[in-house]
This record gives structure tokens, C-alpha cells and sequence, in this order.
């Protein structure tokens, strides 16, 4: 099939560079992890086999490791268009939110207000509900609307007031790609004297994220989402991070941003989030002369393009499936779609792909109080995702596939 998209965007060239492709499936998987470009499993191999201890200045050794994590908290500031002082790592962004959630916790009192979204993903509800529990804090609700996805700003505004202290929102949602309008809703969390914590798995593998201009006060993404290894990023002003005190051990460092950073860093890992950001700084075969972050804005611009044309065409396959439902309605939105088709299971689909060398996986993917909002419950739906590499012909197995197991006939 004729390649769809911008004519910066070498999906070929950039498919060469995934060895997983090589074993033949199309993958729309990539929400739930995506595949790994060459250059980052290089980066952690190199990492891995090279001489390398804890930090600091005297051996190679130690230098080694000193520069790995001052190179990877430099590549997620130029990801994220933040200060690095104020990047912290951990083992996800799951553990991170429970992490920061307990230290936050420790100034509210019986009374204050925490808010958190039907839309999330658990990892972003699950930890501001405990840490309300165990202080008193009472926990308000803000819901979406299930017939178009949308989570507008006055849904946030109908239930902040003078004794919330945090209101946790995705910046887009892992099940059904819906993109709340971040920056409006920071206006009104921040006019009522409270913080707004953003979980960005899902967002940060799409859409280019300017943290400033978002108006969040706590960023978290995954690494593994966009290319890179399995683990979790933090991003907060240092200034805000220096008002924080974590439980941490009394030997560790006090500075910011490592004394959020429980134990010794996965050094491997971060030389591989380092090669992930400047793999997506490559997407659009930029000057590498120029500025990483400049890199990124036109890279994720040509990736935005990319994406939103083998959307709109997989989209006008699906809606000739009889019975088959989309919940993915939102106007702006990631380009990840969730559908159930009459009289077929989800993970009927999921299985029937899978024979066809198709792998998109079915249920509700930790977006719990989302699939139920829905009304999928437990069960969810079939998620479909794309990524970089995906290409015209990823979508036609797709497409057509779904056609073949549900009886249609073309």
C-alpha cells in the first residue's frame, strides 16, 4: 500500500531500526508498552557490559555513571521543555504517584479535598484515594461523558473548591484516547489554591509536551510508552520539589531531585531513555546541528501527521463493521481507538488477530473506573494503537482481519 502521511516521515526508514518487526507481527499494541528501536537496546547493552559504579568523581567508573543519569535527566527535560534539576526517576510512574501521593499527604487534614477522574488510568486514582483515606481527606469525583468521551474544564470546576489540595487528571486517557484541555483545567485548579498532578503516560508518546504550558505542577510518563526502557519519569519545578519531604533513608541524598530517587538508579535503563529522546528527536530526519528540543517540535509534529492519517483511515474501515461500537469519540484525542462488536467477545477479537499475526490486546487496561463508566465493567473492549512504526499495511491486516472474523464481506 502507498505510504500515508507527512512526506518528512519515512516510516521504512524508521521500521528498519525495530528488530522486533522483523518476526512479522503488526503491532498495535504500543499503549501497553511499545516496540524498541535498535539504538536503545545498544545504549543498554554498552551501559550494562561497560565498567560503571555508583556515582561520583574519581574512578571511570564512577564518571561513567555520573554522566549517564546527568545525560538521561537532560534528554527528558528536552522531552518534557522543563528544568533536569527537576527530573526524577523511579521504577514507574505507578510507584512514583504512590511515592509523591504519601508525601504530599503528609500536610492534608480531615476536611481538605482531593480530586481525581473517572477518565484515569488506576495509577493515577488508586494512590490520591489511599493517601485521602489515611489523612481524612475526602475524595471528590469528576466524571466524562461516556457518549463523547470528553472531560470539559467545568466538569473539573463543578467540584474544586476552597479545601481542595490536589486534583489528579490524565493528559490523555490509555483506554479511549480522550485529551482533556490540561492548560483550561490548571487554570481553575490553580485558582482555587490547589496543585494539579498530570499523568502523561499515555499523552507523552503522541503529543509533544511543554509542561510550562500545560500548567501542570506534577508531570509523570513512561519511558517504555515512547520507545524507551521500563521505567518512570517525574517532572516538577525543583522549587516546588524543594517544599517536599519524602521518607527516604537517612544516609541518601538530600538534594533535589535525588531525594525522591529510593536506592541506586538503573544506569542501563536511563542510557536507554537518553537513546529513546534522541531517536524521536530523529523521526522527521532533522538537522542534527540543532537543538534537541527544536528537533523534537518538528519530529512530533511529522509523527502527529503520521498518525492522524492511518487513523482517519483505519476509522473509515471500522465504521462498516455492523454492530461494531467505538467509545473513542473525544474531538481531540490520542490515536488509539477501544470497540466491542456485537455478539463477539473482546478477547474473541484479540485471539482471532492474534491468528492473523495482529496483536491488539482486549479488557480494561487498568483504566478501571473508566471501562465501568463506559459500561464494559470488567471486560473492556479491543484496544487499538498506533505507533511511529506503524505503517498502511499494519492497518490493512488490521482492518481487513477484523473484517474477516466479524463476516464481512469486501
Amino acid at each position: 500500500m502507498a505510504h500515508l502521511g507527512s512526506s518528512s516521515y519515512d516510516v521504512d526508514r524508521i521500521r528498519w531500526h525495530f528488530p522486533a518487526l522483523r518476526e512479522g507481527a503488526a503491532h498495535f499494541d504500543g499503549p501497553g508498552g511499545s516496540q524498541v528501536p535498535d539504538t536503545v537496546a545498544t545504549a543498554v547493552v554498552e551501559t550494562l557490559t561497560s565498567a560503571i559504579s555508583n556515582r561520583g568523581a574519581v574512578t571511570p567508573a564512577e564518571r561513567r555513571a555520573d554522566r549517564v543519569v546527568v545525560e538521561a535527566r537532560a534528554a527528558m527535560a528536552d522531552l518534557l521543555n522543563v528544568d533536569p534539576a527537576g527530573i526524577v526517576f523511579g521504577r514507574s510512574a505507578t510507584e512514583l504517584t504512590f511515592h509523591l501521593a504519601r508525601t504530599l499527604a503528609k500536610d492534608w487534614a480531615p476536611g481538605d479535598e482531593v480530586v481525581v477522574s473517572r477518565l484515569d488510568h488506576d495509577a493515577n486514582v488508586r494512590p490520591w484515594v489511599l493517601a485521602a483515606e489515611a489523612t481524612g481527606a475526602m475524595v471528590r469525583w469528576v466524571d466524562f461523558d461516556p457518549a463523547t468521551g470528553e472531560l470539559p474544564p467545568d466538569a473539573v470546576e463543578a467540584v474544586v473548591g476552597e479545601r481542595t489540595r490536589l486534583v489528579a487528571v490524565t493528559a490523555a486517557s490509555n483506554l479511549i484516547g480522550t485529551r482533556p484541555d490540561i492548560p483550561a483545567i490548571a487554570d481553575v485548579v490553580h485558582a482555587a489554591g490547589a496543585l494539579l498532578w498530570v499523568d502523561g503516560v499515555h499523552a507523552t508518546a503522541h503529543v509533544l509536551t511543554d509542561v510550562p504550558a500545560s500548567g501542570a505542577d506534577f508531570w509523570v510518563c513512561s519511558p517504555y510508552k515512547f520507545l524507551g526502557p521500563h521505567h518512570g519519569v517525574l517532572a516538577a519545578s525543583p522549587s516546588l520539589l524543594e517544599t517536599l519531604h519524602p521518607d527516604k533513608l537517612l544516609p541518601s541524598s538530600d538534594a533535589v531531585p535525588e531525594r525522591f530517587e529510593l536506592g541506586t538508579l538503573p544506569y542501563e535503563l536511563l542510557a536507554g531513555t537518553t537513546a529513546a529522546v534522541d531517536f524521536l528527536a530523529d523521526l522527521a530526519l532533522t538537522d542534527p546541528t540543532h537543538p534537541r528540543r527544536e528537533r523534537l517540535v518538528t519530529s512530533f509534529a511529522a509523527l502527529e501527521e503520521h498518525e492522524d492519517a492511518l487513523l482517519a483511515t483505519l476509522e473509515e474501515r471500522l465504521r462498516a463493521i455492523p454492530g461494531l461500537t467505538a467509545y473513542s469519540n473525544a474531538k481531540r484525542r490520542t490515536p488509539t481507538l477501544l470497540v466491542t462488536v456485537e455478539g463477539h467477545d473482546p478477547q474473541e477479537l484479540r485471539a482471532g488477530l492474534a491468528e492473523r499475526g495482529v496483536n491488539a490486546p482486549a479488557g480494561h487496561f487498568y483504566a478501571w473506573e473508566c471501562s465501568h463508566h463506559l459500561g464494559l465493567g470488567a471486560t473492556g473492549g479491543l484496544r487499538m494503537g498506533l505507533a511511529p512504526y506503524t505503517n498502511a499495511d499494519d492497518i490493512e491486516r488490521l482492518a481487513s482481519g477484523l473484517e474477516e472474523i466479524c463476516g464481512v464481506r469486501r
